[in-house]
């Protein structure tokens, strides 16, 4: 199923995450650390291709599990990396999952965050079934919350102790997305 996906706006390409993606998933992280660092837990100072090597060669598995869906995002027009969105942390008993994005900070700005969100999540709703997605931003975070708020997504509060990011604990605004009626 993962290999033949291709959602698309005519702007942005989203795509599931392949063994040849690795460099430059690799570049667009090591180009944003300074933001990656302060949100993804995955991220580190030294995140280097044997890193994204190796988390790569696990998401066929976890796509095909469905454990969690992991894509690349690319500009529809001359192919540039531009970031990556997952869901996961998936709940079937409940039918929700998390929904969560990144742009590489060169990128930052043009709106792709939100073309992505709305992508995934027809995506999420439409083919995986859900019928909740939920996005989970730091309080401090406030370029993600943006996101969720121009998507369209219900702010429901604020969670205490929700994320962890290397040791620090962070309160975090919890949005929700459900499908259209």
């Amino acid at each position: 199923m993962s290999d033949k996906i291709e959602l698309t706006d005519g702007n942005i390409i989203i795509r599931p995450c392949q063994p040849e993606d690795a460099t430059v998933i690799c570049e667009g992280v090591q180009e944003s650390m300074q933001e990656m660092l302060k949100w993804a837990p995955w991220c580190h100072p030294d995140y280097s291709i044997s890193d994204c090597k190796l988390w790569l060669d696990s998401r066929h598995q976890m796509w095909s599990e469905g454990i969690e869906y992991d894509f690349v995002i690319f500009n529809a027009k001359n192919n540039t990396f531009l970031g990556g969105c997952a869901i996961d942390q998936i709940n079937r008993k409940h039918n929700f999952a998390n929904l969560g994005y990144w742009v590489r900070t060169s990128q930052e700005g043009k709106g792709i965050a939100t073309a992505t969100v709305k992508l995934i999540s027809q995506f999420g709703f439409e083919t995986l079934g859900f019928t909740r997605l939920e996005i989970v931003a730091a309080v401090q975070n406030k370029a993600s919350q943006r996101v969720a708020e121009k998507v369209g997504a219900v702010r429901e509060g604020i969670h205490r102790n929700r994320h962890v990011v290397h040791d620090m604990i962070y309160d975090s605004v919890m949005f929700s997305l459900i499908p259209q009626s």
